[in-house]
């Protein structure tokens, strides 16, 4: 069964434990919605789920997690956006693949590249690594918003 630890959350972060259960991925875009309504940055939500739903799915499916290293999201407020992190227990580094048109899958990090202003790979403390994902809340101008 998916199952999930809520860690404390501060004003402008939220820290969650899941399971490499598919169903956590689901469990996960919702209280990524939540956080970004309670934000104001509802606006990003497309992107973020969609990102969010491949890193985590990228963790579940090809990092080897115990039940002493589960999959953690970290989700961040910033003054200019989000970011969105997956820390899992395998040291092993995703890299996107050129896709097979037949395929069915080997397109999500292709997918984050394209939707995410910047994304990457890095060491966290103990076993295995940190991918993450950051998106910018578009500037809207003056004359867009319909004022002169």
């Amino acid at each position: 069964m998916a199952g999930r630890t809520t860690m404390p959350e501060s004003g402008g972060s939220v820290v969650l434990r899941w399971s490499s259960h598919p169903r956590c991925v689901a469990l996960a875009r919702m209280e990524l919605r939540k956080a970004l309504a309670d934000w104001g940055l509802s606006g990003l939500e497309d992107s973020a789920v969609l990102i969010l739903s491949e890193l985590l799915s990228n963790a579940g499916l090809h990092a080897r997690v115990s039940p002493e290293q589960v999959i953690e999201t970290h989700y961040f407020r910033s003054s200019g956006g989000l970011r969105i992190e997956v820390h899992d227990g395998s040291p092993e580094r995703p890299r996107p693949r050129p896709a097979n048109l037949e395929a069915s899958d080997g397109r999500g990090l292709l997918l984050v590249e394209a939707l995410a202003d910047a994304w990457g790979v890095a060491d966290r403390a103990g076993p295995g690594k940190v991918v993450w994902a950051s998106l910018s809340v578009p500037v809207v101008r003056p004359s867009e918003r319909g004022c002169l």
